[in-house]
């Protein structure tokens, strides 16, 4: 009996020993696809960091171009806005030569608003005669733009037929000038011969010039 219970007590170390082996085993086959869990992490890590990278390139970007609108903005605020009417004083004289063949009148605008300005191009101009309001047509081209500093003058020219006819013509009451780029009128009055000839109603006798065009041509 005795023998008996030897021999089962080494069958059964034996069992033991065979099952640590093979749980042992199955540990070793558990490494790889633990190494093979951390590359596929290694993996989605780096591919982050590459998302990260692009990230940082759209915000760089972003970036770029918020600072360019701010510059523009910084560029326009230093720029002087456009002349307005209520911040000109507009005179207007006769300027007629002797000798020439049509009559003319200058209008001249000082800046008393208090800061520079800017114009550029045509003002509008209209006479009030005894047949209705007339529009001047422009003539010439139109001047690059100017800044017109405080307290400083800048003139242009209208030009219109003058009545030799010996009949009345058509008699002028006013004169009518709005800045360029503006809405608001002012109204004078008119500097020049009392009549115009009748015309034949194809467009408008009267011309008017760019800024700048009497005088010397530029701000005084």
């Amino acid at each position: 009996m005795r023998v008996h219970k030897l021999t089962f007590a080494a069958l059964a170390v034996a069992a033991g020993l065979s099952l640590t082996a093979c749980n042992g085993d199955d540990t070793a086959q558990s490494d790889p696809s633990s190494a093979s869990t951390e590359s596929s992490s290694g993996g989605g890590s780096d591919s982050g960091e590459a998302g990260s990278g692009d990230a940082g390139q759209d915000t760089a970007k972003d970036s770029g171009g918020q600072g360019t609108a701010a510059g523009s903005g910084s560029d326009a605020d230093s720029k002087a806005g456009k002349c307005r009417t209520d911040d000109l004083e507009i005179t207007a004289t006769d300027s007629t030569i002797d000798g020439d063949t049509d009559g003319s009148v200058a209008v001249t605008f000082q800046n008393g608003g208090g800061r520079d300005c800017v114009l550029s191009g045509f003002a509008g101009v209209d006479l009030k005669t005894s047949e209705g309001e007339l529009s001047a047509e422009r003539s010439g081209q139109g001047a690059s733009p100017m800044t017109l500093k405080d307290g400083k003058s800048v003139s242009f020219s209208i030009s219109y037929p003058v009545n030799d006819s010996g009949g009345s013509g058509v008699g002028v009451t006013g004169l009518v000038v709005t800045p360029p780029g503006e809405t608001k009128s002012y109204s004078l009055e008119w500097p020049g011969a009392a009549t115009l000839p009748v015309t034949d109603g194809s467009g408008s006798p009267v011309k008017v010039f760019p800024i700048g065009s009497a005088g010397q041509g530029g701000a005084n």
